[in-house]
């Protein structure tokens, strides 16, 4: 019961970070200054300070938690005083206390009145709280050099992954905005061209970050037989809905996005609309499982450990 809790909170917390740190992000690469302003495009506040809350409440039951699996107890079972021998004692709890740190700092910085100012003090402090996370992961149990290269692989690997989820995100909500004014329309257009160019920054690093990874916790020799293990099966899984993402993602660039820009002066276009939010739907449901099997393999023995 506990492992299975635990799976949960950490796709929680992964579904809540990656996203609040992209989202955040968007806002400085997005046209206009990421649209905040009087009728703003996407209610960066609402929407920043709901995701730390969120993520706020799943960090406090995460603790709670990683103790009892650490423990090997239920949660019943878990006193306040083994939460804080493991908040003080180990490495993860460390992370923890950075995260908490992060998201209170985030939650701050919302009182900004300068919108750039605001932007840049939650791109800081999301970005933080995500990196904090792969010291929950294999990449925080290795020590040395060795250690050191997969923990900067990871938090990369988490950033880039960040960034693609939360302009998912903002793209999602700027399209299912309706009605859609003209000037909504143009906007989100010079979004999505944004985001495309972003876009390809981020697969490089998640691709170049992802062979690290996979060298480091599989290694050359184990290849042949990755299937024949249930960590090798889900990492199979991962690398097809990630193809599959790439596809999506090359489509909504070459194909649909000219195909809205070339209708913005026409009066209804509604397909190229629907189009756009389909393929993002299917992006955003394959990244979501992606992210379920990440919190699954995280709670199992690689091949290299075997």
């Amino acid at each position: 019961m506990a492992d299975a809790l635990n799976i949960g909170v950490r796709f929680a917390l992964y579904a809540t970070l990656l996203p609040l740190f992209g989202f955040a992000l968007f806002g400085l690469y997005a046209p206009a200054g990421g649209g905040i302003r009087p009728g703003s495009e996407l209610r960066y506040h609402r929407w920043l300070g709901g995701g730390a809350v969120l993520a706020l409440g799943l960090a406090a039951l995460g603790v709670v938690v990683m103790t009892a699996t650490m423990m090997a107890v239920g949660l019943g079972e878990v006193h306040a005083g083994d939460v804080r021998a493991m908040v003080t004692g180990m490495s993860a709890g460390t992370a923890w206390i950075v995260r908490i740190a992060a998201l209170m700092f985030l939650l701050a910085g919302l009182l900004i009145r300068r919108p750039g100012a605001m932007l840049t003090v939650a791109v800081t402090a999301s970005a933080l709280a995500l990196a904090s996370l792969a010291w929950t992961g294999h990449g925080g149990m290795d020590s040395g050099v060795g250690g050191f290269v997969h923990a900067a692989a990871d938090v990369v690997h988490l950033l880039a992954a960040g960034a693609w989820l939360g302009g998912l995100l903002a793209l999602t909500l700027l399209l299912l905005r309706s009605p859609a004014t003209a000037s909504h329309l143009a906007f989100t257009h010079r979004s999505l061209a944004r985001f495309a160019t972003v876009g390809t920054t981020v697969v490089t690093l998640i691709v170049l970050t992802g062979l690290i990874n996979s060298w480091l916790l599989i290694g050359i020799d184990r290849l042949p037989t990755l299937w024949t293990s249930l960590y090798g099966r889900l990492l199979l899984v991962k690398l097809a809905l990630f193809a599959g993402m790439l596809a999506l993602a090359a489509s909504n660039r070459f194909r649909l996005t000219p195909a809205l820009g070339r209708v913005l002066d026409a009066p209804d276009p509604t397909k190229q609309l629907s189009s756009l939010r389909i393929s993002l739907a299917f992006e955003s449901a394959s990244a979501l499982a992606i992210l379920a099997i990440v919190a699954w393999l995280g709670t199992l023995e690689p091949p290299n450990s075997m």
